[in-house]
């Protein structure tokens, strides 16, 4: 069979950039890369939304010595001139290319590439980014070199990779009343609850219980567990409003805070039901609960700098639409007797300045893998919050 020789537009490259090899087929054909796509990539480069993919493929352009690219000269190309029909006008001066196969999902592309009489074709093979938190699931595969304080799966089993050696997991756990409705979710309380592991981080969609989790586990290790330093948790949160903005609100820092955690002190409530957790209140008989600050602080992430925290939880929410930076100075506040959960969906981005690849609980998995007092787990499972919630998530909405 004669080799192919494909030409592929931005799009492909964005969509999947892995598709060079994909197309490539060992070395079956050759793949060419026009000017013009390297001219879009560079201003696409900046763009919080997609940055990280368009690196992805330019590294995959760069370490493939075998792709052409079609040299900057020779075109005529006018001003007015649609990247479209550079591409085109590229493809059709050069020479001894053969019959060149225009790879591109852009129809009107298609249509243009036709009149010319170059054929062309989509490509549908899409492999969606992933950041370290979604590719590291906790798990290792047989084979692989173990990392400290993850799983693997032994007939059928979750065996922990934990200090004292391999620990098959074949209990489940309960904390302040909790059942975990999955075995992710109970390896997950695994982590929170060994005195060993100072920092959790979790990776999940919405609805996989990641907040209920930690604050249960939270309320077991500050009021009930004799054993450990904890007095106090701290729960911060990046303040990303979605949508309209709301304007000034009044009234003190907790007041201000309110709209954006309410969801915090429903799940306070519903554990406090569960079984009463009297001391995080100022007044557990009152008719409004409000939280006790001896107790339970929500801190946003803007009065961090400074302050310096020890014998404590530190439930960290939303650490996506944390910077790295933001995330570097706020683990730094940590001292002595610290316990630090790092929950947050890398693929539900808000901050207008991050992407999937360059927030706060990315950067955590990234740098901070391998060490042997942390550990992350990505939740999943077929229950999450209801019915509704599970629609969606399989329907990838």
């Amino acid at each position: 069979m004669a080799a192919k020789n494909f030409v592929l537009d931005t799009n492909v490259l964005i969509e999947n950039p892995k598709c060079i090899a994909a197309l490539r087929n060992g070395n079956e054909n050759r793949i060419h890369i026009p000017y013009t796509v390297l001219t879009e990539l560079d201003g696409l480069k900046r763009d919080t939304r997609i940055g990280h993919v368009v690196a992805q493929a330019v590294t995959s352009i760069m370490e493939d010595p075998k792709v052409l690219i079609f040299p900057p000269n020779g075109h005529n190309f006018t001003p007015d001139m649609s990247a479209d029909d550079r591409i085109l006008r590229e493809i059709g001066h050069q020479s001894g290319l053969g019959e060149p196969i225009l790879v591109t999902n852009d129809r009107i592309l298609q249509l243009k590439a036709r009149v010319f009489g170059i054929p062309s074709e989509g490509y549908r093979d899409s492999v969606p980014f992933q950041s370290e938190s979604q590719i590291y699931t906790g798990f290792v595969e047989d084979g692989e070199e173990g990392v400290p304080n993850s799983f693997r799966w032994e007939n059928g089993a979750p065996v922990f990779n934990g200090p004292d050696g391999p620990k098959p997991i074949g209990y489940s756990h309960e904390i302040w009343g909790a059942k975990p409705r999955t075995v992710y979710q109970n390896l997950a309380m695994e982590l929170m609850l060994d005195p060993r592991i100072d920092l959790v981080s979790l990776q999940s969609e919405a609805g996989y219980g990641k907040t209920f989790l930690a604050l249960a586990a939270a309320l077991y290790l500050t009021l009930e567990r004799k054993d450990n330093p904890y007095k106090r948790i701290y729960l911060v949160k990046p303040m990303v409003e979605i949508g309209a903005k709301m304007g000034y609100l009044p009234g003190d820092v907790e007041e201000k805070m309110g709209p954006y955690v309410r969801y915090i002190t429903d799940l306070l409530l519903k554990l406090h039901e569960m079984r009463p957790a009297n001391r995080i209140f100022q007044d557990p008989q009152a008719d409004t609960l409000k939280l006790n600050p001896k107790r339970f602080i929500i801190q946003p992430i803007a009065f961090i700098r400074g302050m310096n925290m020890e014998n404590c939880i530190v439930i960290v929410d939303e650490m996506q639409n944390l910077s790295r930076n933001e995330t570097r100075a706020l683990l730094t506040r940590m001292g002595e007797g610290v316990k630090c959960f790092c929950l947050g969906d890398t693929r539900q981005v808000d901050n207008p300045y991050l992407n999937e690849a360059n927030n706060g609980l990315n950067w955590v998995v990234k740098k901070l893998k391998g060490y042997r007092n942390y550990a992350h787990m990505v939740l999943k499972g077929e229950k999450s919050r209801g019915p509704i919630t599970d629609i969606v998530l399989k329907s990838k909405l």
